[in-house]
């Protein structure tokens, strides 16, 4: 069941609501309430999913972006994530358990496919979703996934930051009391930004510790079935994020297209092209179902 509200609150005289303006729901999925945004409307539907500890006002510039060429863009946070449930039971982040919610969350809009994608944490779950229930996925759009060579970064990073948050409670929870009261500039980054640092520890530390309970993503042997149409970003700029991984996964997927961006955050801060690479793959992936040469993808620079 879904309750909906406009984040925008409108009158009578103001008419209908605009095509790409947002409405917010709440998707109740067993015991947990989520989050999600809906921008746009008609068959052309895109979910995407939040990176990890981020939320989905990151990614509602493009939401509005694509809405505006004729997509439904649906932006969720996955729990633990932005205005979804935050359980403070690791047991209740898995990745795979994240999956079976985006499949609920097609059920609830009662669409039968859509084209799946995300960024990080969105990616992989994205792939768990496409193993899982491939006749609902039209196509995928793989930003900076995470795979075997960015283990030991991974590692590296979220390790000390897992061991931080929970043993250094109190300051965490003073900072993050500050930045919750601040009111939302108007620009999703910084607003995702600054909604990170005013998320309450014990909330962050049950996502990272749940991260080390399930898969991470499917097996290299599950990623090669995956036939579904794939439009796969990735960058050279940090570790976790590794060039590797991102052409790694794309030879694996029989149908990928491989992208590399100029930043980690040029979808974000500087969208244009991008936007237009996604938005022409929607085009495609809607049209018919493309083809592509199984033994080497695509490379766009």
């Amino acid at each position: 069941m879904a309750s909906v509200q406009s984040l925008r609150p409108r009158s009578a005289e103001e008419g209908p609501r605009p095509a790409a303006e947002v409405v917010a729901h709440t998707l109740v999925t067993g015991q947990y309430r989520l989050h999600y945004e809906v921008y746009g409307r008609g068959d052309r539907v895109l979910v995407w999913l939040n990176p990890i500890l981020f939320n989905s006002k990151l990614s509602r510039g493009l939401a509005r972006a694509l809405a505006a060429r004729g997509n439904r863009v649906v932006l969720l946070d996955l729990l633990g994530h932005g205005q979804s449930e935050k359980p403070v039971q690791p047991s209740a982040h898995r990745m795979d358990l994240y999956a079976w919610h985006v499949l609920a969350l097609l059920d609830e809009l009662g669409l039968d496919q859509v084209v799946l994608g995300g960024i990080s944490l969105g990616t992989n779950v994205s792939l768990l979703t496409a193993v899982q229930a491939p006749e609902r996925i039209r196509g995928l759009v793989l930003e900076m996934p995470v795979l075997e060579t960015a283990a030991p970064a991974a590692a590296l990073t979220f390790v000390p930051l897992l061991l931080h948050v929970r043993y250094a409670r109190m300051p965490l929870r003073l900072l993050a009391q500050v930045f919750s009261r601040l009111p939302e500039s108007g620009i999703g980054p910084v607003d995702s930004v600054v909604a990170t640092i005013g998320s309450d520890p014990d909330a962050i530390s049950a996502v990272l510790r749940g991260m080390l309970l399930g898969p991470l993503a499917p097996t290299v042997e599950q990623r090669t079935g995956i036939t579904a149409p794939t439009l796969v970003l990735g960058h050279g700029i940090d570790l976790i994020h590794s060039w590797a991984d991102a052409k790694r996964l794309s030879r694996q997927l029989p149908n990928a297209k491989l992208i590399r961006t100029r930043t980690f955050a040029e979808l974000w801060v500087r969208p244009a092209r991008l936007t237009a690479e996604i938005a022409g793959f929607l085009d495609r992936v809607w049209e018919e179902v493309p083809r592509h040469d199984v033994s080497r993808p695509d490379v766009v620079a």
